[in-house]
């Protein structure tokens, strides 16, 4: 792959997550019902920093959970049609919450949709929102995320790499074109 730009760096990026937590707060009038849950692996660390901002804001502590769909990942050229769920690690009641799914980059909504299902499984929440680093397009599902940090509009042959300090030891958001 051939490096594009830099889309966001490590202060674009905070200011996102910033400005991510104040709209989940005020679109659900407080936190009180509000969890978060990251699908892996960046968006784990996108939603526990959103939930240490929430906490910084509202001085409440927000539970967080992670969903591992190991099975689909859009930038990989063989993509599996069936996506899988592993060892969700919610170790909170999702019944009758609000649940904010974290995510990093929003392409085709197949990841999202295991994720829904996933959470389906496991409870009945009040309703579920969707929060996203990046929106690139490109759905193939009727999924729209909720809260966006940044609207890229990509091609096909673009790939977009989002780096985190958790698992990058990096903070950036990163366009790459496909060779």
């Amino acid at each position: 792959m051939k490096y594009k730009a830099k889309i966001l760096n490590e202060k674009a990026i905070n200011r996102s997550i910033t400005r991510l937590s104040h709209e989940i707060i005020e679109k659900n009038k407080g936190v009180q019902d509000v969890v978060l849950i990251g699908i892996y692996t960046r968006g784990v660390p996108l939603a526990k920093r959103i939930a240490s901002k929430i906490k910084q804001i509202e001085n409440i502590e927000v539970p967080v959970g992670s969903l591992d769909i190991t099975l689909y990942r859009d930038d990989l050229t063989s993509i599996d049609s069936y996506p899988v769920v592993k060892n969700p690690n919610i170790t909170f009641d999702v019944n009758n919450k609000t649940v904010v799914l974290v995510d990093d980059v929003i392409f085709t909504g197949r990841t999202v949709r295991a994720a829904l299902d996933a959470i389906v499984d496991i409870g009945r929440p009040k309703n579920i929102q969707l929060a996203v680093l990046i929106d690139r397009g490109h759905r193939e599902f009727p999924i729209r995320p909720d809260y966006v940090g940044k609207n890229v509009p990509t091609s096909k042959k673009e790939v977009i790499k989002v780096h985190v300090d958790e698992v990058d030891n990096d903070n950036e958001v990163v366009i790459y074109e496909k060779e």
